[in-house]
């Protein structure tokens, strides 16, 4: 509901429990215990109507969020974990209306997400109270409960070496590292808001082990040369554009909107230019908007880069340089990120409900190499689209217990053996072991290391930075879980695609699905009451921008892209240089610069001519010389390349052009990529057509 509706907005301020006094139980921490039918909660929420001046102070949504529903006053049994939305008819001191954008959460919307709690939490009990009778239907009927996730915090000092061994820096605090020469290098990219977080974490760290024997190098020390380097004027043309636009908030001289998202720039430097700027007076407002913005992304002519794209040693510098980035841009906001870690459990090794990601692809990719995606995920969502997307309440509608606990039982037995009846399957059905694979899996799907993270973005002050944010969150998700993740959110748009017929608009999908997708096993053991009503409208939003914006935010920045090409020239550079050493000292130098250099002077004299040559070794023996214009596109060469040889028998959606060698190792090109620019980006590239391997 937006803050603007000055004259019929209305804040929803307090749940009344209508619930009658119980005595106090024993054991409420107990999911089970907790989640016992006596203890299912009826009342109503109290509704205050909005002045001009806004909300009552300390009333107000978190940033970012939709009005929420907060408790002012529980029942003895408060620690009561089964949160109804059904119960008595919620009576109002004022008439409560509905917004009429389908796009932003109001109670109406809400309603679902707190059923689909209940049902979440009754199924759960059902499932634990037969396990031990001989068969837990999502457990794959083995009759063994499946182990609640446990967090660990970690001690003082353990997640400042964990996060700078993540980042790759672990040189930092352990001589002994084998990566110092690319520590080095990646520290050399770093920007002001990436050494800033850096620092931090090392100063943390420092103290901690100052009066350890263990020597941890001072800050001052490390950053002291870096600063000298960010003194001294850049060295590449990419650099300069990137510095200048940081300064004067442009992209290339344009003056950015504020839909306009610029991936030129970290995220965080823009951030603080925000912080310490004038900020827009309506930003600050914008948390409930009815409307999300039309984000769209400031293309650069070098092209976009989305996930899949690159090779995996330089997927491996683009993590190292997200998690400094994502860290930075929470540090600039004044967000402290404590970050879990998962206990390892012991887990099923083989099935498909309860089975790690890992293990279930593995098994997978036995069957069908190279598949990303689970089979049974993929299987489930292809039934539910052959039965048709326009069946009303489509996922929020549960199908039936008994029906969905048979169909998990019979998928762990004929899956895989291709024997299960999949045109007995009702629709809704299939929904519900969707909704319970993905709620089933050991370790929650945002992970548990990251999960703290994704629901602390709606803190962030613009909507602009939240989206950063969950860009950033995405490209940090190990690659099952990112793959995974995108496939649901594919499908969830199809969903919405049919929302005049089906009835599910975004807010009803996304109201729906958020408890699945945060609420692992043993979630709600581990808040209160209260943070969990704070906490709803939150996470159903999260999952509201991972839906609205998915096109943007599997994407790869390009001021990471800069980064990672940074440091493949300085390794590059390195290795040219030790190479020629080797060859010096061996005296067979004339001999190979004699062999070499004729390639590499036609591939130079190419380029001085104004043409790249385009290899297609899997397809033809002979290359291409393409001439080099201002307006040449990638799908300008494949177009060319196809019409010259017909016997190709691949797709054309299968192919792509790629870049390999000079700054990066190999990276397929987005088809609007203009080939002029990138060829001066990185000259020594070879241009090489294959088939895409997404």
């Amino acid at each position: 509901m937006s803050r603007q509706q000055d004259s019929k907005g209305v804040i929803l301020t307090g749940y009344f429990s209508n619930s009658e006094v119980v005595p106090p139980l024993t054991g409420l921490n107990n999911v089970e215990d907790s989640e016992s039918p006596a203890l299912r909660r009826s009342g109503h929420y109290s509704v205050q109507a909005k002045g001009k001046h806004g909300p009552t102070p300390g009333l107000s949504p978190a940033p970012g969020s939709s009005p929420i529903l907060k408790p002012t006053h529980l029942s003895p049994a408060s620690n009561s974990t089964n949160i109804s939305g059904q119960g008595s008819t919620p009576s109002c001191k004022l008439p409560y209306q509905r917004c009429n954008s389908q796009d932003s959460l109001d109670e109406l919307a809400m309603d679902d997400y707190w059923k689909e709690v209940e049902h979440i939490s009754s199924s759960r009990g059902a499932e634990g109270a037969e396990g031990g009778e001989g068969g837990e239907g999502a457990e794959g009927g083995e009759g063994e409960a499946q182990e609640e996730v446990q967090l660990k915090v970690p001690e003082e000092g353990e997640q400042e070496e964990a996060w700078l061994e993540e980042a790759g820096l672990a040189m930092l605090f352990d001589d002994s590292s084998v990566e110092k020469e690319d520590s080095l290098v990646l520290l050399s990219t770093l920007t002001r808001t990436q050494v800033a977080a850096v620092e931090r974490r090392l100063t943390s760290l420092t103290l901690r082990k100052r009066k350890q024997t263990h020597h941890v190098p001072d800050v001052r020390d490390i950053f002291r040369q870096g600063s000298k380097e960010q003194e001294a004027p850049p060295t590449a043309g990419s650099e300069t554009r990137n510095e200048e636009a940081a300064s004067a908030g442009v992209d290339h001289g344009r003056v950015e909107a504020e839909t306009d998202l610029n991936l030129e720039v970290s995220f965080s430097e823009q951030a603080l230019s925000y912080r310490e700027g004038s900020k827009v007076a309506e930003e600050a407002s914008c948390d409930t908007d009815d409307q999300l913005p039309n984000f769209k992304v400031i293309r650069d002519k070098t092209g976009l880069t989305k996930v899949g794209d690159l090779s995996p040693q330089d997927m491996k510098k683009v993590h190292r340089l997200v998690l400094i980035e994502m860290t930075a841009l929470y540090d600039t906001a004044g967000i402290d990120l404590k970050a879990h870690k998962a206990v390892k459990l012991k887990v099923k090794e083989w099935g498909l409900f309860g089975v790690p990601l890992v293990t279930l692809l593995e098994q997978d990719q036995g069957r069908a190499p190279g598949t990303r995606v689970p089979i049974i995920l993929q299987r489930l969502i292809n039934h539910i689209e052959e039965e048709g997307l326009d069946t009303e309440g489509l996922l929020r509608i549960p199908g039936s217990a008994t029906r969905v606990k048979a169909v998990c039982q019979d998928l762990e037995a004929n899956f895989y053996e291709g024997v299960f009846p999949w045109e007995t399957l009702k629709q809704h059905d299939a929904a519900s072991v969707l909704k319970l694979f993905i709620r089933e899996l050991p370790h929650p799907l945002l992970t548990v290391e990251y999960l703290n993270a994704f629901i602390a973005v709606l803190k962030l002050p613009t909507k602009k930075q939240q989206l950063q944010a969950l860009n950033l969150l995405v490209l940090l998700l190990p690659e099952a879980n990112r793959d995974t993740l995108k496939t649901l959110m594919e499908f969830f748009q199809r969903v919405i695609d049919h929302k005049d017929q089906n009835k599910m608009t975004l807010n009803n999908v996304s109201v729906v699905m958020a408890p699945n997708i945060f609420m692992f096993k043993g979630f709600r053991s581990k808040i209160s009451e209260q943070q969990e009503f704070s906490m709803a409208t939150g996470i159903a939003n999260i999952v509201r921008l991972l839906i609205r914006y998915q096109n943007l935010l599997w994407t790869i920045p390009n001021f990471i892209m800069n980064q990672v090409r940074k440091q493949n020239a300085e390794n590059q550079r390195k290795t040219n240089k030790d190479h020629a050493m080797r060859k010096i000292l061996r005296r067979m130098a004339y001999d190979r610069d004699k062999i070499d250099k004729p390639d590499r002077g036609s591939a130079e004299q190419d380029s001085v001519q104004g043409f790249i040559r385009v290899q297609a070794p899997q397809f033809s023996k002979v290359s291409m010389a393409v001439q080099l214009t201002e307006k040449l596109q990638a799908a300008d060469v494949l177009t060319r390349f196809l019409s010259q040889d017909g016997c190709v028998s691949v797709k054309r959606e299968d192919l792509c052009l790629y870049e390999i060698g000079g700054n990066i190792k190999e990276r397929c090109l987005d088809e609007e990529t203009y080939m002029k620019d990138l060829q001066e980006l990185n000259p020594s590239a070879e241009w090489v057509i294959k088939a895409a391997l997404r």
